[in-house]
């Protein structure tokens, strides 16, 4: 009766976060420490308790180090110019009679590369939402195809922090894994490219601009060499190097270029590394460009943490069971 009322108590605690829109881990942490006074009262030591919540994270360790990477990888991308240029070029051929089936394709394209779908809503994603306003096409249906294209990208590309996560705790390979769900998403995303084609005959971009668009080159040296760090990840992924090795060598392309391409020193790069990256000079590029970093990882990072430790908990003391 106790663990049922205990698990109800945690349910409607992790619903609540969600309601009002605090971080996931206050329920967790909450919860674990309800469960871990549970076993207390059923005979458990506190230490054996420790050690099995140890257990339990241990089995993440290894998708924490690809947070890290992620972490890494989405700072220097922006930094050495990687992203700006996709999205630059990505706007710059859009096709206006078609804008909400290029604005899904795009931001397919923009989450297969960045295995991210909040970082694509959030750079992609916000410029095509304001070239939709400025082009008089509805919203909704905008957003609709910019959303689906983030979640398609981000459910099958091997940067995908779920995607490795689930990797990792069903012992599977990951690459298995995304062939099989890429195999599994051909009909749907055939279907929904006819969908947002039909949308956009209804729903055409008139006359949209932007003028973050504009700021684009005068921020960053758009040398196509600035692509290098997402054709390895590319050209790695399509011959399975592990997925850990293809996002450090793709890192370490980045910052080369940031360091001779985009001229930035070292101690700014570090700084973007660990907090993100922010442009020197504030402007229209501010809030779509920055972003990613080490910091940017640490939240999700104590949230896997955690529930690795309820699995080590549940699962040497029983409490599931009863």
């Amino acid at each position: 009766m106790a663990s049922a009322l205990m698990f109800v108590f945690f349910f409607c605690s992790l619903l609540l976060s969600l309601y009002v829109g605090i971080s996931l881990l206050y329920p967790l942490l909450l919860g674990l420490t309800g469960f871990v006074v549970l076993a207390l009262f059923r005979g458990h030591s506190l230490p054996s308790l420790f050690s099995m919540m140890l257990n339990g994270s241990k089995k993440s360790l290894l998708v924490i180090r690809i947070f890290v990477l992620i972490g890494i990888i989405t700072a220097v991308w922006r930094a050495c110019g990687t992203i700006p240029f996709i999205v630059y070029y990505g706007i710059s051929y859009l096709s206006e009679q078609f804008f909400v089936l290029s604005a899904f394709i795009l931001s397919s394209i923009m989450s297969f590369l960045l295995g991210s779908s909040f970082g694509t809503a959030g750079t992609m994603g916000v410029i095509l939402m304001v070239l939709a306003k400025s082009g008089h096409v509805d919203v909704n249906v905008a957003a609709g195809a910019i959303i689906a294209g983030a979640y398609f990208g981000d459910r099958c590309s091997p940067m995908s922090s779920s995607a490795n996560l689930v990797a990792v705790l069903t012992q599977t390979r990951l690459y298995l894994n995304l062939e099989n769900m890429l195999k599994t998403s051909v009909l749907p995303f055939l279907l929904t490219c006819g969908g947002y084609a039909f949308f956009s005959l209804i729903h055409p971009l008139i006359g949209g601009n932007s003028p973050i668009i504009a700021a684009i080159p005068h921020s960053f040296d758009l040398n196509p060499v600035v692509l290098v760090p997402a054709v390895l990840i590319l050209a790695l992924a399509a011959v399975r190097v592990d997925v850990k090795i293809s996002m450090g060598l793709s890192s370490l392309a980045g910052i080369v270029i940031a360091l001779f391409i985009q001229k930035v020193s070292l101690s700014d790069l570090m700084g973007y590394i660990f907090t993100g990256y922010h442009l020197p000079q504030p402007g229209p590029l501010s809030d779509v460009i920055q972003g990613g970093g080490l910091l940017s990882m640490l939240q999700v990072s104590l949230i896997v943490l955690i529930s690795s430790a309820y699995s080590g908990l549940f699962a040497g003391t029983g409490l599931l069971r009863d």
